[in-house]
């Protein structure tokens, strides 16, 4: 079975792909800020666990995280990069301090995971990279400049690193979710269309990783519908959004 670094453990999607990696039998390396949401783990998992608790925004922590498992396992098979978050900007009151909180998380603390992660899955067995984007990176929506800005700077950064990293047999997978059912979006004030749960996210990517594909999506027809959207020329995406912006605010 897999040696596994996952990120963003502690609860939604993340939580749920702990679950179904150890129940399959893989060894995980579970992430979080918290050790105490994920202690259990090791209680129910015997031997399968490993803690690898820190604040990804540091980079001292995540080097010593790298350790751990260097220590622990000596390199990793498969790395899933999970832990994010998100903050609205809402209309007239512009905020550069949101913006760089959510860049920092959902994009720098993911660059600094990727080079803690990269020597590992380079020792490793068939190396797998696996980050977790968004769908809002095909479609500019309302409020949702800082977290859109994140993932779609997440989204150039994972498909150039794949090209680099082609030639030293690493694949790398993005994982592209619409709306799943989390503690992060339960503070949405919004519809949230053909909203899954994490635990049926987590089965439908754990699902389909053996096959290694550049993209894992879902829902098929949300997410269909937003790349068709994102495609339009650019009057007709901010009439869109406009549209959009009212209902909101209704």
């Amino acid at each position: 079975m897999s040696r596994c670094w996952l990120t963003g453990a502690s609860s939604g999607i993340g939580a749920a792909l702990a679950e179904q990696l150890l129940e399959q039998g893989h060894q995980v390396a579970v992430g979080g800020r918290h050790a105490e949401r994920l202690a259990p783990l090791v209680q129910r998992f015997p031997g399968q666990v490993l803690l690898a608790v820190g604040d990804l925004d540091h980079p001292q922590q995540v080097e010593q995280i790298a350790a751990r498992i260097d220590q622990a396992w000596g390199g990793l098979d498969i790395a899933i990069l999970n832990a994010g978050t998100c903050e609205y900007l809402e209309p007239g009151q512009f905020d550069p301090a949101l913006i760089e909180r959510v860049l920092r998380t959902n994009l720098l603390a993911t660059s600094h995971c990727l080079a803690a992660a990269l020597p590992l899955l380079r020792a490793g067995s068939h190396p797998h990279l696996v980050v977790v984007g968004s769908s809002v990176s095909w479609l500019a929506l309302p409020r949702a400049g800082a977290y859109g800005a994140s993932k779609a700077a997440l989204r150039y950064l994972v498909e150039s690193l794949r090209i680099d990293l082609f030639s030293e047999g690493i694949d790398v997978t993005l994982v592209s979710p619409g709306f799943v059912d989390t503690p992060l979006t339960r503070r949405n004030d919004f519809p949230m269309p053909q909203l899954w749960t994490a635990s049926r996210a987590a089965r439908f990517i754990v699902s389909r990783l053996p096959r290694r594909p550049l993209e894992i999506s879902f829902p098929r027809g949300f997410i269909l519908a937003l790349r068709l959207l994102g495609g339009l020329p650019a009057r007709l995406r901010l009439a869109i959004g406009l549209r959009l912006a009212r209902r909101q605010q209704g």
